[in-house]
């Protein structure tokens, strides 16, 4: 028996965006419906929204994202403040997005397409632990832990 896990992120309003960029980003082919999709008349308020939608790549990336009912804020729900204090990496964020790549061009690749506009909370570089290792919040509000895989 196999189990697969897919990040579930809940946007507030921009969730199309967002998983278009992520399939920009990574590749693969994205699966976008709007609630008006699955019967909701069009011309009610937030019909236009993504009830479900998913980006998933031959690479393995997989992550899937909605527009929470209501809600035409932007940007990701849960998000908060990072900071770096004393070598930590600080946050009130529930979760990050991790990937990782066995090379570093590869992840630095994926690093310099999700830093557009990102605020970094710790830049990409070799630590103890990793050839390279970086934490930023994107453009929508996610924060991603990008590193190199340990061999």
């Amino acid at each position: 028996m196999t189990i697969q896990t897919t990040t579930h992120l809940n946007f507030r309003g921009d969730a199309r965006a967002a998983l278009e960029f992520y399939q920009s980003v990574f590749g693969g082919h994205a699966v976008i419906n709007t609630y008006s999709d699955f019967g909701m008349p069009a011309e009610l308020p937030g019909a236009d929204k993504v009830v479900f939608g998913l980006v998933a790549a031959e690479n393995g990336f997989r992550v899937m994202g909605y527009d929470i009912p209501g809600q035409t804020e932007g940007s990701i729900t849960g998000g908060g403040s990072t900071s770096r204090e004393n070598g930590t990496t600080l946050t009130d964020q529930a979760l990050f997005v991790s990937i990782g790549s066995d090379t570093l061009a590869e992840v630095q690749g994926y690093w310099d397409a999700l830093s557009v506009d990102a605020v970094i909370v710790e830049p990409l570089a070799s630590s103890a632990w990793s050839a390279g290792f970086g934490m930023l919040t994107d453009r929508f509000g996610v924060t991603w832990s990008v590193g190199v895989t340990a061999a």
